[in-house]
């Protein structure tokens, strides 16, 4: 396989936000009264557009709309952000496909602002020739600004590899015809992951020995 480029998914991927997503919406779910949720129920539903996901959870919002409380859970997670750490390794692989000559960059369903705070505050923007974010925060979808990445890339879609954790990073990726493998350790369970026929790893060592014999 020829891979001229990896575009990086960052919340699940590199970030190991998803407690934090669990205990950010179980603040929303009991202000609204409605039933809170383990971190294994949230793996089993957590999809895109997260509209869909939070009517899944019981919000009405014909009662109160989804910009209300798509805000009061950014407001929960911005709060704690810093708090949270890039998973095990995770710098270590962005450091060593960089070794390998390997450009990388960053796509992400997240305000532009806040990745850009955050990869300043991990120190790991000097991995990525682009962080390509939303200019809003309710994380509709990311692939329109997938499609004016790879555009910008100029490369054939088969030569770039996308990397990411959930369902949405797959229907990207073939959207814009890039392969694309799948990591077990973010916002979706591994048996979800595993049924879209694309290769899943448990972490980071996983994937670099198989990106090793590429």
């Amino acid at each position: 396989m020829n891979i001229r480029h990896i575009v990086w998914d960052w919340n699940g991927t590199l970030l190991n936000d998803k407690q934090l997503a669990v205990t950010a919406i179980n603040v929303l779910l009991k202000r609204y009264e409605l039933p809170m949720i383990t971190l294994e129920k949230y793996l089993e539903i957590f999809s895109f557009p997260v509209v869909d996901y939070y009517k899944s959870l019981g919000f009405d919002f014909d009662k109160t709309p989804f910009t209300v409380v798509g805000t009061e859970f950014i407001d929960e997670y911005t709060a704690r952000m810093f708090d949270v750490e890039m998973h095990e390794n995770a710098k270590s692989i962005l450091k060593f496909i960089n070794n390998q000559g390997i450009p990388q960059s960053l796509l992400s369903a997240a305000k532009q602002q806040m990745l850009d705070e955050l990869m300043d505050f991990h120190n790991i923007v000097k991995y990525f020739s682009t962080v390509a974010g939303l200019d809003n925060h309710y994380a509709n979808s990311k692939l329109e600004v997938g499609k004016a990445l790879v555009k910008k890339l100029a490369l054939p879609p088969e030569q770039i590899l996308f990397v990411g954790d959930t369902l949405h990073d797959v229907s990207v990726a073939n959207a814009i015809g890039a392969r694309c493998v799948l990591l077990a350790h973010g916002h979706t369970s591994y048996d979800r992951l595993h049924s879209t026929g694309k290769e899943v790893f448990n972490d980071f060592n996983e994937f670099k020995n198989w990106l090793a014999i590429k």
